[in-house]
């Protein structure tokens, strides 16, 4: 068992604290104490909406402030020179979790877009392997998945069959393997990227499987492509496709009327907001309170590198609250690491994380409230979020297991990470 003892503050939900210690099932018959004393517990944080390989590629120029016409290919141009090979993507997603896991991310849903061309679905099926041994093997949890954009709908449909078949456990149920570690989800990138028979072919595979689905919608940019290109708005087309459903969580959702908030909590449909990309590129900042208030479950992601060029949830949840006021009553401060836990965990369809509660993960983060940063701060559970933006927590626990000790990862060297991927990233051939 493993007990983490003399916390300040143990935050079991966004409704429930208290004082006192927490006892976790670590499988083991050995009794290990875990430290909190001048510290707040809180669960594991979930990042419902990265993409992990772009971890590799943060900073670039000409991503920066540019309109998504102009972001896009450069965005295409780098990953094509890289190369898309099982290595890169292993090293990336390394990287991405690393940086998660040491900023008190225990499960991250990687919305993986980026497939070669021509890839035989095996090879496809090798890439996402290398992903999720990557998160696995530091100890994180992963929700992987199979997007598309602009895949060829049949291939598309033919490699998320493969990878499903291929990478899940024989015992799976709902796309999650029985130790929680692994989740597969289906999601094209958006109707401004991918058609009807894009969705449908991996609604289908979705069903088969018991997988959820995800996808984009209602940025300002993919209104605008959606109405050019159909004349109608993109959740128009999603209900059309058969895309407005409880197994659906829609990343973004900046521009929408309330009419569509309406229909969208009609449908059961989860929402996922990521204001560290859409804030910084102009895209438009999702009005939570109302999707909130019409009783739509909204998590937080940070989406991934060349919009959003950090993967600290915590930060963003920051900025979440920051913004909020610009469209309509600020946040307060546990609703937002409400979003940022179950919140995100009710877009999985996985009420086991993001809480301490009776039927837990077992997955926590321990944060030190007594240095300066939090000096003068009334409410320690809001000073998670108002002070200290770039905090790291001094532990973390997956599944019982500790993966993250004085701030230390226990399963991987971080300097060790970031040197592989610099490797990996100096046998790319410089843009022309």
């Amino acid at each position: 068992m493993l007990t983490v003892t003399g916390a300040r503050r143990v935050l079991v939900d966004p409704r429930t604290e208290r004082e006192g210690d927490v006892v976790l099932d670590d499988g083991s018959d050995l009794a290990t104490t875990l430290d909190a004393s001048g510290c707040v517990v809180t669960p594991g944080l979930v990042n419902a909406h990265h993409h992990l390989l772009q971890t590799a590629f943060r900073t670039l120029p000409g991503t920066r402030g540019v309109p998504m016409a102009e972001w896009l290919p450069t965005m295409a141009a780098a990953y094509g020179r890289a190369g898309h090979d099982p290595e890169l993507y292993g090293l990336a997603a390394a990287a991405g979790a690393a940086e998660g896991l040491l900023s008190g991310v225990t499960t991250v849903g990687d919305h993986h877009l980026n497939w070669p061309a021509d890839a035989a679905t095996d090879d496809t099926v090798a890439l996402a392997a290398a992903t999720v041994d990557a998160v696995r093997g530091l100890g994180g949890r992963l929700v992987f998945v199979r997007g598309s954009a602009r895949d060829e709908p049949e291939r598309a449909a033919d490699s998320a069959e493969a990878i499903a078949t291929g990478l899940l456990h024989e015992r799976a149920v709902g796309g999650v393997d029985p130790d929680g570690g692994l989740q597969l989800a289906v999601g094209p990138a958006g109707v401004h990227s991918d058609g009807e028979a894009t969705f449908r072919a991996l609604g289908e595979v979705a069903a088969r499987h018991g997988l959820r689905r995800r996808t984009q919608a209602n940025e300002q940019v993919d209104t605008a492509i959606a109405l050019e290109r159909y004349g109608r708005r993109p959740l128009d087309l999603l209900e059309e496709w058969g895309w407005l459903a409880p197994d659906v969580t829609i990343a973004h959702l900046c521009d929408v009327t309330d009419d569509e908030i309406a229909r969208l909590a009609t449908a059961g449909v989860t929402a996922t907001h990521a204001p560290g990309c859409d804030v910084p590129m102009g895209w438009g900042i999702a009005p939570v309170a109302r999707l909130a208030a019409a009783g739509i479950p909204v998590g937080l992601g940070t989406s991934g590198g060349g919009s959003n060029d950090a993967g600290h949830l915590l930060a963003d949840g920051r900025l979440a609250m920051q913004v909020s006021a610009l469209v309509g009553p600020q946040l307060p401060a546990r609703q937002v690491l409400g979003m940022m836990t179950e919140g995100s965990a009710a877009g999985l369809g996985r009420p086991q994380l993001g809480h301490l509660g009776a039927g837990t993960a077992g997955d926590l983060c321990v944060w030190d409230v007594s240095g300066v940063a939090d000096a003068g701060v009334a409410d320690p559970v809001a000073g998670l979020l108002w002070a200290s933006p770039g905090r790291r927590p001094r532990h973390v626990v997956v599944g019982g297991r500790v993966v993250v000790r004085d701030s230390r990862l226990v399963t991987g060297d971080e300097r060790e990470i970031a040197a592989r991927l610099a490797e990996r990233l100096a046998r790319t051939p410089a843009a022309v």
